[in-house]
């Protein structure tokens, strides 16, 4: 694990959709690789939020910008210089995306071009990987995992606009980087993800978190619903490993699934349980079904052999440990411990592994 580290200590790396809480935990691992980190984002999403909690801003190159600004992204990136370009930034949550369809698309469809004109006009860029979903795939509610060869057609705006973004990265890597001195591009497909920090609207574990700290009963809208849930670190490292293996060789470019094994494919249901064990202090939840609430598939999960296989990636941290570490990490900040001092601790913890 150290090996994968230390490949980055010294390396430039410009990350997008740095301030979210995806962004913060990759940001606060690269510092500790001892990486140039360059972040380019909105202001941070959400009050609280990890990043600004961990005051990351003060130990990188923060650049507060919309991925949509073509122009100041492709001068952020053009001072940067960057070897490594991670595309995190996008808006991610699905209920959002109902409600601001054009801006959804508006950032995760043409903030995929200007990310990757960008890559075009930066000469020193080696290794592009851009973030996408697990909801890319047309969603057939089977019992087996998509594979990467699978169809790529998300059903709400968030999801849809998320396979437009592979789509558009499949034809720049086809039309534009072809030659031996292009960057290697990929995208990464990782499944839900949970972790410590996490303040969204409407996730699982952040609503789980609000309601046991008001002393409410937890409320799930579908706990029959299957997800890949897998601590936050788990897809990081996948990434990590990826912009490493393609920046060394140019043929492990591609699309990978990073999710977790099957035994971490569980109910919203069985992770509420979970949540409500860990956290103790008598932690319940109950079902409340919502008229006319938008649509979600009952039944998602990754294969992940291709990523086994060629990257020799595979998970952890099972969903008990998982939900574990959110407990401890939540619990430690709440009781005065810093939250920098126990993202890193819970970092260290998984790398060192």
């Amino acid at each position: 694990m150290n090996e994968l580290l230390n490949f980055y200590k010294g390396k430039k790396v410009f990350l997008t959709g740095h301030t979210g809480f995806k962004g913060t935990w990759l940001s606060r691992i690269l510092l500790l690789a001892g990486a140039d980190v360059t972040g380019y984002s909105l202001e941070a999403p959400t009050n609280p939020s990890i990043f600004e909690l961990t005051n990351t801003a003060s130990q990188i190159k923060s650049i507060i910008g919309d991925i949509r600004d073509a122009e100041k992204l492709k001068s952020a990136m053009s001072k940067a210089k960057p070897e490594i370009v991670l595309h995190l930034a996008a808006q991610p949550i699905v209920r959002t995306s109902y409600q601001d369809p054009v801006g959804t698309y508006e950032t995760n469809v043409m903030g995929t071009v200007n990310i990757l004109e960008a890559v075009r006009e930066t000469s020193t860029v080696k290794s592009f990987v851009n973030i996408t979903t697990d909801k890319v795939y047309k969603n057939k509610e089977w019992f087996w995992g998509y594979r990467e060869n699978e169809e790529l057609c998300g059903f709400d705006p968030y999801s849809n606009s998320k396979s437009c973004s592979e789509l558009v990265t499949y034809s720049y890597a086809n039309s534009f980087f072809t030659d031996n001195a292009s960057p290697a591009i990929s995208t990464a497909r990782s499944g839900n993800v949970i972790g410590g920090g996490d303040y969204a609207k409407d996730r699982i574990i952040p609503d789980c978190i609000r309601a046991v700290e008001s002393g409410n009963e937890i409320i799930l809208r579908n706990p029959n619903s299957t997800r890949p849930y897998q601590h936050v670190l788990e897809c990081l490292r996948g990434y990590l490993m990826l912009a490493k293996a393609q920046h060394e060789d140019k043929a492990f470019a591609g699309n990978y699934n990073f999710g977790p094994d099957d035994e971490s494919c569980v109910t919203t249901g069985e992770l509420a349980t979970l949540f409500c064990t860990s956290w103790g202090n008598d932690a319940t939840w109950k079902n409340v079904c919502e008229v006319s609430a938008p649509h979600e598939a009952n039944f998602l999960k990754l294969q992940c052999e291709k990523a086994k296989n060629k990257l020799q990636w595979y998970p952890q941290w099972g969903i008990k440990q998982a939900i574990e570490k959110i407990v401890e990490w939540e619990k430690s900040v709440q009781s005065g411990t810093s939250a920098a001092e126990v993202t890193d601790q819970q970092i260290n913890e998984y790398f060192g592994e």
